[in-house]
C-alpha cells in the first residue's frame, strides 16, 4: 500500500509555536530547574527543539514506552522499553511527548513516575488529539497544537518507522 503525506503544519508554524510554549515554561519554572523526560522515539525532535529555547536550568533523561507496534492504532497494552537512567526524586519533572491521543500510555506512565517521588510532574506535548482521549484524567499542561483525528507524521512522528525526519507535521493519506 502506497501513501502520500499532506502538510498539516508547516515547519515555520511548528518552530514559532515551540518558541511560544518554551516562553510559557520559562515563566512557570522561573527560579527552578526543570527535568525533561523525553519519551522516545517520537519525542526526541520536539524535546531537542524545546530544550534549546529554555532559559531555566534543564536536566534531561529518556524513556521509551510502547503501545503501538507497527500499526496506526494503539494496542492499549503499555510497556516500558527503556526506563530512566537517574532518580527523579525531588525534581520538577516535565514529560515531553510528541503526541497525546487516547492518553492510555501517559496515564500509566504518570502513575509509575508519581511513585518515584518527584517534586512535581507536568506534561508537555507537541500535538494533542483531545477528541480521542479515553483517559480523561490526563491533563496536558503545555500543548503546541490540537489537531484533528488524522494519522500524522514528521517532526519525530512516524508511520512504521518512516517519515520521522520530515521538518513539518503531515497527514498520511493512504492510497
Amino acid at each position: 500500500m502506497a501513501e502520500n503525506v499532506r502538510i498539516l503544519l508547516k515547519e515555520e508554524e511548528v518552530d514559532k509555536r515551540i518558541a511560544e510554549v518554551a516562553a510559557m515554561i520559562n515563566r512557570d519554572y522561573a527560579g527552578k530547574e526543570v527535568h525533561l523526560i523525553c519519551i522516545l522515539k517520537g519525542g526526541v525532535f520536539f524535546t531537542c527543539e524545546l530544550a534549546k529555547r529554555l532559559t531555566v536550568p534543564v536536566s534531561m533523561d529518556f524513556m521509551s514506552v510502547s503501545s503501538y507496534g507497527s500499526g496506526t492504532e494503539s494496542s492499549g497494552v503499555v510497556r516500558i522499553v527503556k526506563d530512566l537512567d537517574e532518580s527523579i526524586a525531588g525534581k520538577n519533572v516535565l514529560i515531553v511527548e510528541d503526541i497525546i491521543d487516547s492518553g492510555r500510555t501517559l496515564a500509566y506512565l504518570i502513575e509509575i513516575l508519581k511513585q518515584r517521588n518527584p517534586e512535581s510532574i507536568h506534561l508537555c506535548t507537541l500535538l494533542d488529539k483531545p477528541e480521542r482521549r479515553v483517559k480523561k484524567q490526563v491533563k496536558v499542561d503545555y500543548t503546541c497544537f490540537e489537531i484533528p483525528d488524522e494519522f500524522v507524521v514528521g517532526f519525530g512522528l512516524d508511520y512504521d518507522q518512516k517519515y520521522r525526519n520530515l521538518p513539518y507535521i503531515g497527514v498520511v493519506e493512504f492510497q
